[in-house]
Formats: structure tokens, sequence, C-alpha cells
């Protein structure tokens, strides 16, 4: 299903989607940022500040994740220049976040997989397949991949494109593990490792890491 805040757009891409992801293309008349203020006291310091979202960090060149962005986190995501973002949350997209996704031409990707708990592990391989193709097309960058914490859902779709990256299990584990912390989970570990990346390979790898 394919949701598009402007009628008169048309994704090159609709025809071959599929319902486990939900497009909002938005599109804004050229937004043109205006300069950062400058602080002019310690009373408006607060309004100045860019706040990241939670567990935010650079994936690679144009790729981002983190926890759900909350309205202080907008500031700060300007200031990435996004084209796209993958939400892996089933929930309704909040009103707020898709007035900020409007006013700045951004579209949304939102590949809704349940949150869950061990031992009730169920990670649909599929729906990660079609996210890992969008944050592989370039034109999508640059991405922000986003769900709740920014801890499962978000450290394996990222742990699956470092074995696309040809990481070893090892750092990709390490780098799954410095971000769910004490929420690590044998499951989403065993998921990574058992991921099929071959029907991925023929698709174009424009980051940074892939050229090693």
């Amino acid at each position: 299903m394919k949701v598009e805040l402007n009628p008169n757009h048309h994704h090159q891409d609709q025809g071959t989607e599929t319902e486990m992801c939900r497009t909002i293309e938005v599109v804004a008349g050229g937004v043109v940022l205006s300069p950062a203020k400058q602080i002019a006291g310690a009373d408006d310091c607060a309004e100045d500040l860019f706040i990241p979202p939670l567990n935010f960090s650079m994936v690679d060149n144009g790729i981002f994740r983190s926890g759900f962005p909350e309205s202080a986190n907008f500031s700060f995501l300007q200031t990435l220049g996004l084209r796209s973002i993958i939400c892996l949350c089933p929930e309704p997209y909040p009103e707020a976040n898709v007035e900020f996704l409007k006013s700045n031409g951004i579209k949304l990707f939102q590949f809704g997989i349940e949150g869950y708990k061990e031992p009730f592990v169920n990670i649909p391989e599929d729906i990660i397949r079609e996210a890992l193709k969008v944050v592989l097309d370039v034109r999508n960058h640059p991405v922000l991949i986003h769900c709740k914490r920014g801890k499962h859902r978000t450290g394996c779709l990222v742990g699956c494109l470092r074995k696309l990256q040809r990481w070893c299990l090892t750092s990709v584990f390490d780098e799954y593990q410095r971000f769910a912390a004490a929420k690590a989970r044998v499951a989403d570990q065993r998921f990574m490792e058992m991921f099929d990346v071959s029907s991925l390979k023929h698709l174009p790898m424009p980051f940074s890491c892939s050229k090693r």
C-alpha cells in the first residue's frame, strides 16, 4: 500500500511495491533552512541546541540510525538533509512527524515489524530484505533508519547490511551489542548470522565500506 500526501506525485517504482511497505512521499517546493541563530545569552541556549534522537549514529556515508525521533530532534535532523526515513515500527506515524516530513520533502518508508521479547521472537526475513533494498538505493540517501529505541529492529537491519559489506560476524555482533547493551538478544544475533545476503549481492553498493 502506498500513501501519498501529494496525490499528483507518483513514485516511479510504485508498481513493484508490496503490502509489507507503506510509503508516504511528501513533496515540498524547495525548503531553505535559515542559518542557526547565534546564541545571545544563557536563556536562549535551549532553543538553539541540536538534540539528536536516542541512539543516533552514522552507519556509513548517507546512512544514519537512531531511536524514534521526537519533536525536540527535528532541528537536528534538518541538518542531515534527509531524503528518506525508514521506520521499522508498525504503529501509525505521529502527526507531528508527518508534518515534519511534509515541510522538509522527506519520504517515509514504513516496514511494520512488531516489537517482541524473547523467547517469542519472529523476525520477518522478507521485510528485512525489502528494507535493505531501500537502504541500498542511493536515490534515498541521506536516509535515517529507526525503530522505537534504535536497538533490536534497527540493529538487525544494520547487521544484515554489514554482512553485505563483508564484515565478519564478530564485528557485526560487536556493533549490535554496543547499541543494545544489556538488552542484547541471542535471537537477533542468530537471525543476523543466518540471514542470506546472496540474493542482494547484485545490487549496487554505494558505500565507503564496500570499496575495501
